[in-house]
């Protein structure tokens, strides 16, 4: 990574935790080999479930904010004694990337994700669908001598960096798949593409404005999973059937549910191919501010949000509720970068990416098993304070005792 900084030594008590991460052998042993066909001398000192194990202590320790930090860490006895690993080299970290599969982490998410218990927050009775809320973030890396001198935007800021097409288990409030891609949002990688390869039965897909494609509409009926969209404020569409509102749909701010033709004046087979409902919620008229270089703002709203969904059954309430629960994978976004530290990459290759990006998945899911609910800040920050020595067993229960239990 050619990082420059100088870094105070660490010490054996500020890598604490250490004893937690005894609950992930059983999973990590499987990784052990991977990797290791390449080496016939049989003199390999890191292998997958070490440096997996050493990307955890990244993530739950704020002491460790590096790749050379973290290569500081695996020195200290305490450390190579908790993770079973050696001393490891720089030069062994960076190349580990190379060497191991990130699709082997696969398996220990699914694992785990069946452990966490699902706690429906919207839609009850009305809604037997897996509630998943989908969107991408980019994740900056440093840039090349190339794309430092070629690939800038009109600010001047580098386009280099990795997207990640994320999908986030409302119910479970922990993401159950990520998938990396160049940061180019178009063609193959585009959002909606990268979707549509993904997709399951049984699931209602939330989305926001970019997703609206009327054939991805259709490709997730087909598949027989429902979803809940957003679609832009100039949408053109044909009234087929206005339906009457109830009084708890006027008092959530519903103004209208319809059955339309989406898509009026595009060719057929453009259009979506099965009942279109719309949903129009009242909101707050908001216009773009200024914006930062190198960065984006979204379009202005007129103060109403029309969501389409093919849910004809559902109550429009419950349509609005299911749309604003898109808003926790933002959540979980800014969770990512700032709290798990993965705004730092530790590798900027793809398949190093996708580890680190797998490991805060796991990350996610253990903190969702050890604390019993949603990975928040304030949790994150009292499990690493404990994990620290800074508060104890009685403290760290006090605080998981006062988390409002998820009810429907």
């Amino acid at each position: 990574m050619g990082e420059r900084e100088e870094l105070a030594p660490l010490r054996e008590e500020d890598v604490c935790g250490l004893k937690y991460f005894c609950k992930l052998w059983p999973l990590l042993d499987r990784l052990h080999e991977v990797g290791c066909q390449r080496d016939k001398a049989g003199n390999r000192r890191l292998h997958m479930d070490q440096y997996c194990s050493l990307v955890l202590l990244f993530m739950f320790n704020p002491c460790v904010r590096s790749l050379r930090a973290l290569q500081q860490a695996s020195e200290l006895a305490n450390v190579q004694r908790k993770l079973r690993c050696g001393r490891a080299s720089l030069g062994s970290l960076s190349e580990a990337t190379d060497v191991f599969d990130p699709e082997r982490l696969g398996a220990i998410i699914g694992e785990l994700a069946a452990q966490v218990k699902p706690m429906r927050l919207v839609g009850g009775p009305h809604l037997d669908h897996v509630l998943v809320a989908v969107d991408g973030s980019v994740v900056k890396t440093l840039s090349t001598i190339a794309e430092a001198a070629y690939l800038k935007n009109v600010h001047g800021a580098s386009k280099s960096g990795w997207r990640l097409h994320t999908h986030f288990d409302v119910d479970r409030s922990v993401p159950v798949r990520i998938d990396v891609t160049g940061g180019k949002n178009s063609g193959k990688t585009d959002e909606k593409n990268v979707l549509r390869k993904n997709l399951q039965s049984d699931h209602c897909y939330v989305m926001d404005r970019w997703y609206a494609q009327f054939t991805l509409f259709s490709d997730i009926h087909a598949a027989g999973s429902s979803y809940v969209c957003r679609i832009r404020d100039n949408s053109v569409y044909d009234v087929l059937e206005a339906r009457p509102l109830s009084a708890e749909a006027m008092a959530a701010g519903v103004l209208s549910d319809e059955i339309v033709e989406l898509g009026a004046g595009s060719s057929r087979s453009k259009r979506p191919n099965h009942p279109v409902r719309l949903v129009q919620v009242r909101t707050t008229p908001s216009r773009p501010r200024g914006k930062r270089p190198g960065g984006k703002t979204g379009p202005p709203s007129d103060g109403v949000i029309r969501i389409a969904t093919n849910l004809l059954d559902v109550p429009a309430q419950i349509v609005a509720e299911i749309y604003r629960q898109r808003w926790t994978i933002e959540l979980f976004f800014r969770f990512f970068k700032h709290v798990l530290g993965c705004r730092h990459l530790l590798s900027t290759s793809r398949a190093g990416v996708e580890i680190q990006v797998y490991c805060a998945i796991i990350a996610c899911l253990l903190l969702a098993l050890w604390t019993g609910g949603k990975p928040t800040l304030r949790t994150f920050e009292m499990v690493c304070l404990y994990w620290q020595g800074w508060a104890d067993d009685a403290e760290l229960l006090a605080h998981l005792n006062k988390l409002k239990p998820q009810v429907a």
